[in-house]
C-alpha cells in the first residue's frame, strides 16, 4: 500500500463532496450496488491484502483538465514516468498543444492526456490476451503486461493513445490511475504535480472548487462517443474558429455551431490540412519497408491459400470441377497452399511482443475479434492440413475425411476471414473503416486466390476450357469489385471531416506515384484477364503477366492500407509525439540518444546472447533462474 506522508499537502488530497448519481453519459456513477458483498475486497496492491478506506472507493472517478491553466512545464508527465519507471520513450502522460491564429493574436491551447478509463474501454473488448480490466474500484482501466504478448492491438483501437506499446520489451503499458495513490485519499502523482492547477482528479461530474465548466470537448480532442471517457475540461477562452497541429499530423481542428453529439456543444471537427502541399513522390523503400509488414504477408498469404482451397475443395464434390482434383498438379498445388499458410502464421506469431505467448490470442474469444479471427484462421489452417494430408490416399475412408476436413477449412475460412475484416473496422482509424476493407479483402481471395490455381494448371495444361472460364471470369469480378471499393472509398474520404481525409492526402501525395502504380496495375491486369477470356487464350507467358500484375498492386495496395492510416490521435508537439521526428531520429541516428525519447523497432522475445551466456554457464540453478528470466519477457 502507498504510503501516505504526514504532512501531505492539501492540493494532493482527494475531496469528498457528494456529487450526482450519473454521468453525462446516463451511465451509473456508482459502479457497485451498496449491499453487493464483493465491495470489500482487496486490490492486492504488490501483495498487501489491505482494503482502502477511501470513502468513494466505488465510484467512476477521472481527470479535469483547465485548459486556461496549462503552461505546458510537463510536470505531470515528470511525475507520471516518476512513479512507474517508466523509460524516455514511453509516457503514460504527454502534453502536446494546437495553435491558431497569426501574430499578434496567435493562441496556443495545451492539452494533458493520460488513460480516461472510460465507460466503453474498447482496449478491453479487443484485447486478445485478457490483459484489461475494468476494475468496481475508482472504475480504472488497468493492464498487466505480464499477461500482454504484444499485438498492440489496444494501440489500434484506443483513440486517445493511452497504451503504449514499448518496442523494447514487446508489451504494453499504461496510466493504472494510481489506485494505490487513490486507496490512501491522494490525487494520483499528475495531479498532485501539476504546477498552474490545471490538472484535477476526482469523482466524475463533481466538479472542482473555482471551476465553471465540465465540458467532453475542447480542440484537439477525439470523439467521444466511441469509448465515452471519463474526463471533463474547462477552456473557457475564445478560440479560433481554426487550430492546427504542429506535429506532422495533416489534421488542423475546425469549429462548428451544430453539435456533432448529444454530449457536445459547439465541438471542433478534424479537417484536412495540407502541410506538406500536393507534390506527389514514390517513396516506395518507406512503403514497403514498414512495422507491418508481418500483417502485409499474412493477410495477403491467408487471403490467396482461402481463395484457392475454395477452388480445389469445390473441386473434390462439384461434377464440373471435378478436373481440379484430378489434375497432376493437384498435390503440388496444395502442399504450396499448406507452405504459404505456414510461412504467413509464422510471420504474424514472430511479429508480435512476445512471439512464445501467442496461445494467450485465444483468451477473448467473447468480445476480441482478434481472438475470433486466430480461432477462424487456425481452425482453417487444421482443415487445410489435414485435407491436403487426406488427398495423398486413395480410400474410401480418407476421402471421406478428406470432405470433413473440407467442411471444416471452410466454416473456419468463413469465420476466420470474417474476423479478419471485422478486427480492422476501427472507429478511431477511419481509413480502415469503410466497407473498402470488405472489398479489398474478398477481391484479394478471388484475384489471388484464382490466378494461382490458373497459373499452376496452365504449366501442366489440365485445366478445361470450361473451368479456364470460371477462374478468369472470377479474376475479372474481382479485379472490378477491387476497383469500385477504392472508388467509393475515395468519394468518402475525400469528404470526410475525419483522420481518414488526411490518410487520404498521404496516399494521394507522400506515395502519389506509389498510388498511381497500384491504380494502373488493377487496369493492366483487368485488361489481360478480359483479353484472355475472349479470345480463349492459354499462353503460359499471358498468365505470369496477370499474376505479375495482380500480386504487384496487392502487395502495394496492402502496404498502403497499414502505411498511411492515421489514428484519431491526440496532437503533440514539434519534436515529442510527432511521428515524423519519430521516423527522422531513427533514420540519422539521434534515437540513440535516450533523451530524444525515440527507440528502434526491437524484438525481445528472448535475447540470442543472453540465451548462450545462459547455456555456457555452469551452475544448474543459475540456468533455471536465467532461463526463466529471459522467457518471461
Amino acid at each position: 500500500m502507498f504510503e501516505k506522508r504526514e504532512n501531505e499537502p492539501e492540493y494532493a488530497v482527494l475531496r469528498n463532496i457528494e456529487g450526482q448519481s450519473e454521468n453525462y453519459y446516463g451511465t451509473p456513477i456508482e459502479t457497485v450496488q451498496t449491499d453487493n458483498p464483493l465491495r470489500n475486497e482487496s486490490l492486492n496492491i504488490n501483495q498487501d491484502g489491505a482494503i482502502g478506506d477511501n470513502p468513494n472507493r466505488y465510484k467512476q472517478h477521472g481527470f479535469y483538465f483547465n485548459a486556461d491553466n496549462c503552461i505546458a512545464c510537463h510536470a505531470c508527465e515528470a511525475a507520471c514516468s516518476e512513479k512507474n519507471d517508466n523509460p524516455a520513450h514511453i509516457a503514460f502522460r504527454s502534453v502536446g498543444f494546437v495553435e491558431g491564429g497569426t501574430y499578434p493574436a496567435y493562441q496556443r491551447l495545451n492539452i494533458s492526456m493520460a488513460c480516461n478509463h472510460c465507460d466503453d474501454p474498447v482496449c478491453l473488448k479487443g484485447c486478445p490476451t485478457r490483459a484489461y480490466t475494468k476494475f468496481a474500484e475508482y472504475g480504472a482501466v488497468l493492464q498487466d503486461p505480464d499477461i500482454c504478448f504484444g499485438c498492440g492491438y489496444c494501440t489500434w483501437v484506443c483513440p486517445y493513445n493511452a497504451p503504449q506499446l514499448d518496442p523494447e520489451k514487446g508489451q504494453v503499458t499504461k496510466c493504472n490511475m494510481c489506485v494505490d495513490r487513490l486507496e490512501v485519499g491522494l490525487k494520483p502523482a499528475c495531479t498532485s504535480a501539476c504546477l498552474g492547477n490545471a490538472l484535477d482528479f476526482g469523482v466524475i461530474e463533481d466538479i472542482p472548487e473555482n471551476r465553471s465548466q465540465a465540458k467532453l470537448n475542447i480542440p484537439g480532442f477525439p470523439r467521444t462517443d466511441i469509448t465515452h471517457p471519463n474526463i471533463r475540461f474547462q477552456q473557457s477562452r475564445t478560440t479560433q474558429r481554426e487550430m492546427t497541429r504542429v506535429d506532422q499530423t495533416a489534421i488542423k481542428y475546425h469549429r462548428v455551431d451544430e453539435p456533432a453529439t448529444a454530449y457536445e456543444e459547439s465541438p471542433f471537427v478534424p479537417e484536412l490540412d495540407a502541410k506538406q502541399g500536393f507534390q506527389r513522390q514514390w517513396n516506395l523503400k518507406k512503403l514497403l519497408t514498414s512495422h507491418e509488414n508481418a500483417h502485409i504477408a499474412f493477410t495477403l498469404s491467408a487471403q490467396l491459400v482461402m481463395g484457392a482451397f475454395l477452388w480445389f475443395f469445390a473441386g473434390t464434390f462439384i461434377p464440373a470441377l471435378e478436373s481440379l482434383s484430378s489434375s497432376s498438379s493437384y498435390l503440388t498445388g496444395l502442399v504450396i497452399l499448406v507452405a504459404l499458410m505456414t510461412t504467413g502464421l509464422y510471420k504474424l506469431n514472430m511479429h508480435l511482443g512476445k512471439p512464445h505467448r501467442f496461445y494467450r490470442g485465444f483468451y477473448n474469444l467473447r468480445y476480441s475479434p482478434v481472438s475470433r479471427e486466430i480461432a477462424g484462421v487456425s481452425l482453417f489452417f487444421a482443415g487445410l492440413v489435414l485435407f491436403t494430408f487426406s488427398a495423398f490416399f486413395e480410400h474410401p475412408f480418407f476421402n471421406a475425411l478428406q470432405l470433413i476436413a473440407g467442411f471444416v477449412g471452410l466454416c473456419g475460412l468463413t469465420g476466420g476471414g470474417y474476423f479478419m475484416y471485422k478486427l480492422y473496422r476501427i472507429e478511431a482509424r477511419p481509413f480502415w473503416n469503410h466497407i473498402n476493407t470488405a472489398t479489398s479483402f474478398i477481391s484479394t481471395a478471388l484475384v489471388l486466390g484464382s490466378t494461382f490455381v490458373i497459373l499452376l494448371n496452365t504449366v501442366t495444361g489440365d485445366l478445361s476450357q470450361q473451368i479456364n472460364t470460371l477462374l478468369l471470369s472470377a479474376i475479372c469480378v474481382g479485379l472490378l469489385l477491387e476497383m469500385t471499393g477504392l472508388w467509393l472509398h475515395r468519394q468518402n474520404l475525400r469528404a470526410a471531416n475525419s483522420e481518414g481525409a488526411a490518410s487520404f492526402y498521404e496516399q494521394t501525395t507522400t506515395y502519389g506515384y506509389s498510388y498511381l502504380l497500384r491504380n494502373s496495375l488493377l487496369v493492366v491486369a483487368l485488361i489481360i484477364a478480359v483479353s484472355l477470356l475472349l479470345t480463349a487464350n492459354q499462353s503460359l507467358w499471358a498468365y505470369v503477366v496477370l499474376a505479375a500484375a495482380s500480386l504487384t498492386a496487392a502487395i502495394l495496395g496492402r502496404a498502403l492500407f497499414y502505411v498511411v492510416v492515421i489514428p484519431t490521435t491526440m496532437p503533440g508537439g514539434f519534436f515529442w509525439r510527432n511521428q515524423g521526428f519519430v521516423e527522422h531520429a531513427r533514420e540519422t541516428g539521434l534515437a540513440e540518444m535516450p533523451q530524444m525519447g525515440v527507440v528502434y523497432e526491437k524484438h525481445h522475445a528472448f535475447n540470442i546472447s543472453e540465451l548462450v551466456d545462459t547455456i555456457q554457464s555452469t551452475s544448474l540453478s543459475d540456468k533455471i533462474a536465467q532461463f526463466k528470466r529471459i522467457f518471461s519477457g
